[in-house]
């Protein structure tokens, strides 16, 4: 697999190693415009897609064919006959999360006895394979902490791996109950689509947030509800994850070099310099301006 990527007017995707060959790559399109991604995987992997926000378009054929991705839907992709790179076009606003692994390693976490995983079985495995389908609650669930990773850099290669193993459990696994059980508020779809609406709400109102109880009673849910569900969907507070958006956001902003610092900051809700560089400085461990200058 190439680690040659091509990004057409955007922000490069950003890939962690979990071991040799195996990929995850989040991918985000917070500007105004579709982006383009162009990057060439071979034969040997099978490849997990998974639009969290938005929409993708997926291009085969040097641009032949296409098929639309839609938010809280999957693409599985698979054909050892020959490479299948990836040629995305991503729609405005649009987040997507991919998993990459080798089919040979893919194979060693079943057992045999994993017969239902059709594209596993002895007759179908030299065969293309591709199935879309929708993102599940417990899935969403840990999407969203792999796409919202907060925790200390030392241990990311540990809990991506873990939480791919579990993304890849849950994918696979036939029991609907199953996933019912683990996150019981998730069962409820209207709860769902409100914890959704909360974070869309924040995002869209960032310089100036709504207060809990507020966005509470916007959504319709209590308070308690609302902590509990936005924790279980994002893995996060609501305002740790505007946080971390907001970091994210401006550091993009910071890379463009269109902007000062004291612009980037109050474009993310900050009044006052020294209030945004101390922000920056707690979320990536270096000032605004020392992050300009290494771009350099």
């Amino acid at each position: 697999m190439s680690l040659i990527e091509e990004n057409i007017a955007g922000s490069s995707p950003e890939i962690t190693r979990i071991e040799d060959g195996f990929l995850v790559i989040k991918f985000n399109n917070e500007g105004n415009d579709n982006q383009r991604f162009i990057r060439e995987i071979d034969s040997r992997f099978i490849q997990f897609h998974y639009c969290l926000k938005g929409g993708i378009k997926f291009n085969f054929n040097n641009g032949r064919y296409s098929l639309d991705i839609k938010e809280d839907d999957s693409l599985l992709l698979y054909n050892p006959q020959r490479d299948l790179p990836l040629n995305i076009e991503m729609s405005a606003k649009s987040w997507m999360l991919s998993v990459l692994i080798p089919i040979k390693k893919f194979h060693s976490l079943f057992s045999q006895d994993a017969n239902h995983i059709t594209f596993l079985s002895e007759e179908n495995k030299d065969k293309k394979y591709y199935k879309d389908g929708k993102i599940t609650p417990s899935m969403a669930v840990v999407l969203n902490q792999l796409y919202n990773y907060n925790m200390h850099s030392s241990m990311k290669q540990l809990y991506f791996k873990a939480k791919c193993y579990e993304l890849l459990s849950l994918y696979f696994n036939r029991s609907e109950d199953a996933d019912i059980e683990q996150c019981p508020f998730l069962v409820d779809e209207d709860n769902v689509a409100k914890i959704k609406s909360a974070k869309e709400i924040v995002l869209a109102n960032m310089t100036e947030p709504p207060g809990l109880q507020e966005l509470a009673n916007e959504i319709g849910l209590s308070l308690k509800k609302l902590k509990e569900g936005f924790k279980q969907i994002y893995g996060d507070t609501v305002y740790g994850f505007l946080f971390n958006y907001k970091m994210e956001y401006a550091r993009k902003l910071l890379e463009t070099q269109e902007l000062n610092v004291n612009e980037v900051g109050l474009k993310v809700g900050y009044s006052t310099s020294s209030h945004f560089i101390a922000a920056f400085k707690k979320k990536f461990g270096t000032t605004p301006k020392k992050y300009v200058q290494s771009l350099n």
